[in-house]
């Protein structure tokens, strides 16, 4: 009995929520289809979008020069750049083996 009276409240809760749903569809469809008037007062009470902090300089003005510059490398230029890299590193140059310029198996 206790089942059958959860199946009706759930159902009951469903057609309100659904209800509401298509009432407030119908509400926002009829608000965007009227013309709105146009008036200066109207455009001076809305507040401006003001930039995030980070996009000001010092004196709060706009900065206009590119934030993050990317340029793309071929494979073998980063290849031997970190293949530098690595070789220029304290522990680099102790820990290769040979002459192949390849490191050590990790020792587990």
């Amino acid at each position: 009995m206790l089942h059958l009276l959860y199946i009706l409240a759930f159902t009951f809760l469903a057609f309100v929520a659904v209800g509401n749903l298509v009432r407030n569809l119908l509400a926002f469809s009829s608000e965007s289809q009227k013309p709105r008037p146009l008036n200066n007062s109207e455009f001076s009470r809305r507040p401006q979008p003001s930039p995030h902090p980070e996009l000001l300089d010092d004196h709060g003005r706009v900065v206009e020069e590119p934030l993050l510059v990317m340029r793309s490398i071929g494979i073998e230029d980063a290849r031997e750049k970190l293949d530098a890299l690595y070789k220029s590193s304290p522990s680099g140059k102790n820990n290769l083996s040979d002459d192949d310029d390849t490191p050590p198996p990790a020792l587990i």
